[in-house]
């Protein structure tokens, strides 16, 4: 799609334009359509716009996946808001969708960054509970 190809080039600008457009015409949203508008996003390091299009997801009752979860706590890794990447990466546990090493690696990564060694404790922990 069009915006899997901006998403390509780093272009989360026009993403988003793409995005808001299809909107306004009220083309039904998907799965594949907003994750590639995230994605677009976390490369550009705009991790609020990238919950925000989580957000727009979730009222218009798109199902998010891996691929959703992973574009958002990798973009929340490297702003270094690992607070919000670990809410992120608990959702993503609680609403038991599958959990990639993109999405591991980012928590972890987010949690070195802020120098919260105990809490990638936790996740670990949290990850062995949710596959007991």
């Amino acid at each position: 799609s069009a915006i899997s190809a901006c998403e390509k080039s780093n272009d989360w600008e026009k993403a988003l334009q793409l995005f808001g457009a299809m909107s306004q015409i009220q083309l039904e949203l998907d799965t594949i359509t907003c994750n590639a508008a995230m994605s677009a996003c976390e490369k550009g390091i705009e991790w609020e716009r990238a919950l925000q299009l989580f957000n727009v997801m979730e009222r218009s009752n798109v199902e998010s996946d891996t691929i959703t979860f992973s574009a958002l706590i990798s973009a929340c890794d490297k702003a270094l808001k690992w607070e919000k990447a670990l809410q992120l990466f608990q959702g993503m546990l609680l609403c038991e969708v599958e959990i990639n090493t993109v999405a591991l690696e980012c928590a972890v990564g987010a949690c070195e960054k802020g120098g919260e060694w105990r809490e990638t404790l936790r996740l670990f922990g949290a990850i062995a509970i949710a596959n007991w």
